[in-house]
C-alpha cells in the first residue's frame, strides 16, 4: 500500500514541479509551446506502449475499446462543459481562462490521473513497482504542468488557485494509486484493462483538444518534428524501463 501511495504521489509532484517552473520562471511562449509539442510526443508513446497496449494484453480487446472510449467521452464532455461556463463568464466580463488551454490540461491531467495511478496500485499489487509507466508518467507530467501553469498563469490566476489546483491532483493521484492497490488489485483483468484504456482514451482527447492545437499556434510547422522527437524520447525511456 506504501509503494503504491508513494508511485501515486511522486506521479502528481511531477505535475507541481513542472507548475513551478512555470510560475517562478519567464519562459517565452514559443518555448511553452515548444514544450507541449515534447510533452505530447512522450504522452502518445504512454497511450500506446503503456497503457493500450498493457490493457489489450491484460484484458482483451473489448474492455480495451470500451474504457478508451469511455476516457475520450467523458473528457470531451467536461472540457465542453468548461468550455461554455467561460464563454459565459467571459459575455459577464469575466476572466475568459475559464476556458483556456490551462484549465484544459488540468482538467485532462485530473482525468487521465485518476486511472493512470489507479493502474500504478494494481502493478503494484500484481509484479511490484511499475518502473516504466512511472517513468513515463512523470516525464509527461512535467510539461503538463508547466504548460497548464503557463496559460494559468498569464490569464491572471494567483499562486494560490494554481497550486491549490495541483495540489489537489498530487493528492487525488496519491488516493487513486492506493485505492487501486486495495481496491482494484483483485479485480478481474477486464476491469483492470478499462481502467488503463479510460486514461488512454482521456489523454489522447486532452492532447488533440488543448496541448498540439496551442503548440501549433505558438510553434507552428516545428509541432511535428518536436512531437516525433518526444515520442520517440518515451518510447526509449519505455524500451530502457521495460
Amino acid at each position: 500500500m506504501l509503494l503504491a501511495l508513494t508511485a501515486g504521489l511522486i506521479s502528481g509532484l511531477a505535475l507541481v514541479a513542472g507548475a513551478a517552473v512555470a510560475w517562478f520562471a519567464r519562459i517565452p511562449r514559443k518555448v511553452v509551446g515548444a514544450i507541449m509539442a515534447l510533452g505530447a510526443g512522450v504522452l502518445i508513446s504512454a497511450l500506446a506502449f503503456d497503457l493500450v497496449e498493457e490493457a489489450d494484453a491484460t484484458g482483451g480487446l473489448v474492455p480495451t475499446l470500451a474504457g478508451f472510449v469511455l476516457g475520450a467521452l467523458v473528457y470531451l464532455g467536461a472540457d465542453l462543459l468548461l468550455e461554455r461556463a467561460g464563454s459565459r463568464h467571459h459575455r459577464k466580463g469575466g476572466d475568459a481562462a475559464t476556458s483556456g488551454t490551462g484549465l484544459g490540461i488540468a482538467l485532462g491531467a485530473l482525468l487521465d490521473g485518476i486511472p493512470e495511478t489507479a493502474v500504478q496500485g494494481v502493478q503494484v499489487a500484481a509484479t511490484g513497482l511499475p518502473v516504466a509507466v512511472l517513468v513515463a508518467v512523470v516525464v509527461s507530467n512535467v510539461p503538463e504542468g508547466l504548460a497548464s501553469t503557463a496559460d494559468l498563469k498569464s490569464s491572471g490566476r494567483s499562486a494560490r488557485y494554481v497550486f491549490g489546483l495541483w495540489g489537489v491532483t498530487t493528492l487525488v493521484c496519491a488516493g487513486s494509486a492506493a485505492l487501486g492497490f486495495a481496491v482494484l488489485g483483485s479485480a478481474p483483468p477486464e476491469v483492470s484493462a478499462g481502467v488503463t484504456a479510460f486514461a488512454a482514451g482521456a489523454i489522447l482527447a486532452m492532447l488533440c483538444n488543448t496541448m498540439l492545437p496551442e503548440a501549433f499556434r505558438q510553434v507552428r510547422a516545428w509541432t511535428g518534428a518536436l512531437t516525433v522527437v518526444g515520442f520517440l524520447a518515451g518510447y526509449v525511456v519505455h524500451s530502457l524501463a521495460g
